[in-house]
């Protein structure tokens, strides 16, 4: 596994958009440390080529740490479920020689937080 460590600091206005390198592998989780962001700060973390969602969450106060999966779909774009119970099967989602793409909102001025990808 391979750990990508990206520091990202607003400007005056509380956003920010930062990158981490271009990677390749799958997704096992995303971990952010709050630094000092403004309580209620927003993410929306993606893919930088395709817009693919990794973590998209408003109003957060403290670290926290996100495992982002996607459904999973057969070969004519079915949902595939779990046989009892109908829960919908996930897994962990894969980027190809691409970069995650960080976008800050309501941060706070010059404010700061690190998030750690963490890449299988």
């Amino acid at each position: 596994m391979r750990r990508f460590k990206v520091t990202v600091t607003t400007a005056a206005d509380g956003t920010a958009t930062a990158y981490t390198p271009r990677l390749s592998g799958k997704i096992s989780q995303i971990e952010y440390v709050k630094t000092d962001f403004a309580d209620g700060v927003d993410f929306a973390i993606t893919g930088e080529a395709t817009g693919i969602g990794l973590w998209t969450e408003s109003n957060v106060n403290a670290s926290a740490v996100r495992a982002p999966r996607q459904p999973t779909h057969s070969q004519v774009g079915a949902a595939l479920l779990y046989a009892t119970g109908g829960a919908a099967v996930a897994e962990e989602i894969a980027l190809s020689s691409d970069r995650v793409k960080i976008v800050i909102a309501q941060g706070g001025n010059a404010k700061s937080g690190t998030f750690h990808i963490v890449v299988d």
